[in-house]
C-alpha cells in the first residue's frame, strides 16, 4: 500500500495521473444485522467455559452499541469508569456515576463485570499525585480506596484487576508513587485489602508486553510464584495483548501454561490489534489470523478464563489518539460492521458464522481535473451483490487539501477529515448501480490520494 500511493503522488506531480488515479475503498458494507442470525459470541464462550468480555463506555450503552454489548459479550469491563482518577477526582468526592450505570447494564443483560483499576500508576487524581505523603499515610489512603471502591461493588464484581502494570520492561519494578513510597509489598497489602473488602471476587495482577515468555512475564511469573508461596490472595494474572498487526507472541499459549501451573487463572484483558492506516482486505485478513491465534491459546488451556477486547468497535477505540497513523484494532469497524476478526473469534470459540456476502458496495475516488492550486474529484459509489437506500462517504485528506465546493452530495469538513452524505434523490444505489458525486477543492504541494470508508447516512 505504502508503494502504491507513493507511485499515486508521483503521478499527481507529474500530471499523468487523470486516467490512471481513480482508487479508493473497496469496502464490503453491510448492516450490523448482517451477522444477527449467528450464534453470538457470548454463547460460543460459556459453551467452552470461558468468558467474550469488552471494555465499554458507559454514556456509550444506548443504541446500537448497546445493543453489541449486551448481545455478544458475557462480560464488561469499565474502560476509565473505576480508575482513581475517575471515582475520586477530588478527595472525598466521590463520582460512582458511570461506574454504577455500567454495572448495572451488566445485571440486566446477565453479565459479569471485570473490576478496572484499584492500583496504578496512571490516571490517579491530581490531590493524589501531588501530594507529599509519608509512607503509613500513602498506605493508609490506598487501603481506603480499596475499601471503599471494592465495598461499593462487593457481590457485583467477578474479578478485580487490582494492580495494573508494576514492571518495566527489563523485569524490574516500576518506580512510581506506589513502589517509591511502599516498597513491592504495597502488592501484597493491595490483594489483602481487596480480598477482604470482598473475599468472592477473583484478584488479579494485569500488565502488557507479558503475553510470550520474557524478561518481564518472567518477573510477573517469580512475583506471583513468591505472593502464591506467602498466602497472599492471587486468583489470576491477566495479559492485556494489546498487538500490533502480525506480532502475536510464538510462546503465547506456553506463557499461559505455565502460570496455570501455578495455580492461578489467565485472562486475556485488554485484546486489540493495531495495524497502519489504512485498513485492507490483508491487514484485515492478518488481524483475524492475529485474533484467532489468541483465542485458540485461550481456549487451549483449562485455567485461561476468557478474553476480553478493550473496546468492540473502531469508534471507541483507544489506539488513533494513542497511537497516530494506526487504528481499526477492535472485531466492529467504526459503523458497527462486524470485520473478519469477529468471524475468527467466534470459529476459535468453536462456531460458524455466516460469511460475509460476496456482494458489496464500494467507493472509488477519483481526481477528473487539477490546476496550480485547485482541483476536481470525484467519488462513485457502486454496488454488486448487494444495495444501499442511503449512504456517507467518509475519507482524510493526507497534505491539507480542503474542499471549497460541492455537489449531488452535502460535503463538510473538520481539519483533514471528510465527509459527504447522499442529497435527497440519490441516496438509493441499487444492485447492480452507482451514484456518484463531485468536488472542488484547493491543494498545495501535493496532492495524494485518499481511502473512502462508506457506510449508511
Amino acid at each position: 500500500m505504502r508503494s502504491l500511493r507513493t507511485s499515486l503522488r508521483t503521478s499527481l506531480r507529474t500530471g499523468s495521473f487523470l486516467a490512471a488515479l481513480a482508487t479508493g475503498a473497496a469496502l464490503l458494507f453491510t448492516a450490523p444485522a448482517a451477522h444477527a442470525a449467528d450464534t453470538p459470541l457470548r454463547d460460543l464462550a460459556a459453551a467452552k467455559g470461558k468468558v467474550i468480555g469488552t471494555a465499554v463506555t458507559g454514556s456509550k450503552l444506548t443504541g446500537t452499541y448497546g445493543d453489541l454489548a449486551g448481545a455478544q459479550f458475557n462480560s464488561l469491563t469499565p474502560g476509565n469508569a473505576m480508575k482513581w482518577g475517575s471515582v475520586e477526582p477530588t478527595q472525598g468526592s466521590f463520582n460512582w456515576t458511570e461506574a454504577d450505570q455500567i454495572v448495572a447494564f451488566a445485571q440486566a443483560h446477565n453479565q459479569q463485570v471485570r473490576g478496572h483499576t484499584l492500583v496504578w500508576h496512571n490516571q490517579n487524581p491530581g490531590w493524589l499525585t501531588n501530594g507529599t505523603w509519608t509512607a503509613a499515610q500513602l498506605g493508609s489512603l490506598l487501603q481506603n480506596h480499596i475499601a471503599t471502591e471494592v465495598g461499593r461493588y462487593k457481590g457485583k464484581i467477578t474479578a478485580w484487576d487490582v494492580v495494573n502494570e508494576p514492571f518495566n520492561e527489563d523485569g524490574t519494578y516500576r518506580s512510581d508513587l506506589w513502589y517509591d513510597t511502599l516498597g513491592a509489598d504495597y502488592i501484597a497489602n493491595a490483594l489483602t485489602w481487596a480480598h477482604a473488602a470482598d473475599p468472592a471476587a477473583k484478584l488479579y495482577i494485569n500488565d502488557y508486553n507479558v503475553e510470550g515468555v520474557d524478561a518481564k512475564s518472567t518477573a510477573l511469573y517469580n512475583l506471583v510464584k513468591d505472593l502464591k508461596g506467602r498466602g497472599v490472595p492471587i486468583d489470576g494474572v491477566g495479559l492485556q495483548a494489546h498487538l500490533i498487526l502480525g506480532q502475536v507472541p510464538s510462546s503465547l499459549q506456553q506463557n499461559i501454561q505455565r502460570f496455570a501451573d501455578l495455580g492461578v487463572d489467565v485472562s486475556i484483558t485488554e485484546l486489540d490489534v493495531r495495524m497502519a492506516l489504512p485498513a485492507d482486505s490483508t491487514k484485515l485478513a492478518q488481524q483475524a489470523a492475529d485474533y484467532k491465534s489468541v483465542l485458540n491459546a485461550c481456549v487451549a488451556v483449562t485455567r485461561c478464563a476468557g478474553v476480553t477486547v478493550w473496546g468492540f468497535t473502531d469508534s471507541d477505540s483507544w489506539v488513533p489518539s494513542t497511537f497516530p497513523g494506526y487504528g481499526a484494532a477492535t472485531p466492529y469497524d467504526e459503523n458497527y460492521v462486524p470485520k473478519p476478526a469477529y468471524h475468527a473469534i467466534a470459529e476459535a470459540l468453536g462456531g460458524t458464522t455466516t460469511p460475509p456476502p460476496t456482494g458489496a458496495c464500494t467507493a472509488t475516488y477519483s481526481v477528473s481535473s487539477q490546476w496550480n492550486t485547485g482541483f476536481t474529484g470525484q467519488v462513485t459509489i457502486a454496488c454488486s451483490g448487494a444495495s444501499l437506500s442511503s449512504w456517507k462517504a467518509n475519507w482524510t485528506f493526507g497534505a491539507g487539501q480542503q474542499i471549497t465546493q460541492a455537489w449531488n452530495a452535502t460535503c463538510s469538513q473538520s481539519g483533514t477529515a471528510v465527509t459527504c452524505t447522499n442529497a435527497s434523490y440519490n441516496g438509493s444505489v441499487p444492485d447492480g448501480g452507482s451514484v456518484s458525486f463531485g468536488f472542488n477543492g484547493s491543494w498545495s504541494g501535493s496532492n495524494p490520494v485518499p481511502t473512502v470508508t462508506l457506510g449508511r447516512a
